[in-house]
């Protein structure tokens, strides 16, 4: 149960300045200042029924005037835009724009250039902590399919930093290690090769392909890659390391897509499939049905949740490297419209 005090707080955050900064005063604020909790607690349930009432008003008379607007075919009135805390996310000085020469040049020249230029295809090492069990085995087998161009070895009891310099001994481009800890798949550890960066992140709600209703089964073909929100300078790089984990020439006639989503600095990993399918649609003003054509997403796993932790200058070193970023609770999570990536 959330406390009434936590509601408030929500409200507030939720009901908050936009970017205009010239909002009325929210229900919590018209509140905070009342010291007895019951009287507090009764007043706010009243602004709040208030408020709903006015909101549920207001949606009445919009969906009248989109009405008349269509009788007299004219152009219906703009929707509103609802406040979400994507859309009031606080300005960073470290967003980058697309026509940015500064940032074009310098990832014209960064540890991922010769991938993007394709003179170095990508060649991926995937290995594990030291004691698995089999569910790590089926997260591994259903990863090859995501990636062709991997290759899975057996931890077999050697430290990082020997696999590191086997890795790039042998051309590999890209080094993957999972952790499990007391049977739950818990982080991915991610080095590029062969200067760096690393990568640590996170890794949370894994599910695999079996347990997706209706899942698609992968083929050989070379997935497409999206790569969604990944807006300051960090970002780009994180987003630059995950295509180097790719081909840059994908099959199309495969029609899977590989999504990596960023919302909120948490990384949503999907996997798919797209499917057009020819129906029957009946529209206005004919008796008729014409034959459309849509398209459709079928879901291939697994699917599972990141969220960076550190990145890391050069290959991996527990003891003396040097961080790009390092994740800090204390410094970086004071607002809840504050991003990194």
């Amino acid at each position: 149960m959330v406390s009434l005090g936590k509601k408030r707080q929500r409200d507030e955050d939720d009901d908050g300045p936009g970017p205009s900064g010239n909002q009325a005063p929210t229900v919590g604020q018209q509140t905070s200042h009342i010291k007895n909790k019951q009287v507090r607690g009764a007043k706010y349930a009243k602004l709040k029924h208030e408020k709903n009432k006015l909101k549920k008003k207001e949606r009445a008379l919009r969906e009248k005037e989109v009405a008349r607007a269509e009788e007299l075919g004219i152009e219906p009135p703009p929707k509103p835009v609802p406040k979400t805390i994507e859309n009031t996310r606080e300005k960073d000085e470290t967003m980058v724009q697309p026509d940015d020469a500064e940032v074009a040049a310098d990832e014209d020249q960064d540890e991922f250039a010769e991938h993007f230029k394709r003179v170095r295809p990508p060649n991926v090492l995937i290995t594990t902590s030291y004691k698995v069990t089999g569910a790590m085995y089926r997260f591994i087998s259903e990863l090859l399919e995501v990636l062709p161009c991997a290759t899975y070895y057996k931890r077999q009891g050697y430290p990082l930093k020997k696999i590191v310099e086997y890795a790039k001994s042998r051309d590999f481009t890209d080094l993957m290690v999972f952790n499990e800890d007391r049977k739950q798949i818990n982080g991915l550890l991610l080095v590029h090769l062969p200067d760096g960066p690393t990568a640590q992140f996170r890794l949370s709600n894994l599910v695999l392909s079996n347990d997706i209703k209706g899942h698609a089964r992968a083929t050989s073909h070379r997935p497409e890659l999206v790569l969604n929100n990944f807006d300051t300078r960090l970002g780009h790089r994180v987003g630059r390391m995950f295509a180097s984990l790719f081909h840059q020439d994908p099959t199309f006639r495969g029609r899977r897509v590989v999504t990596f989503h960023n919302q909120r600095d948490f990384i949503f990993f999907r996997h798919h499939r797209y499917i057009f399918e020819e129906r029957q649609k009946k529209e206005k003003g004919k008796k008729e049905k014409v034959n459309t054509v849509k398209a459709r997403l079928q879901e291939i796993g697994p699917r599972f949740t990141l969220k960076l932790q550190s990145l890391q200058k050069g290959t991996f070193n527990s003891k003396g490297g040097e961080f790009e970023w390092m994740h800090k609770a204390g410094e970086q999570d004071t607002s809840r419209r504050k991003f990194q990536l």
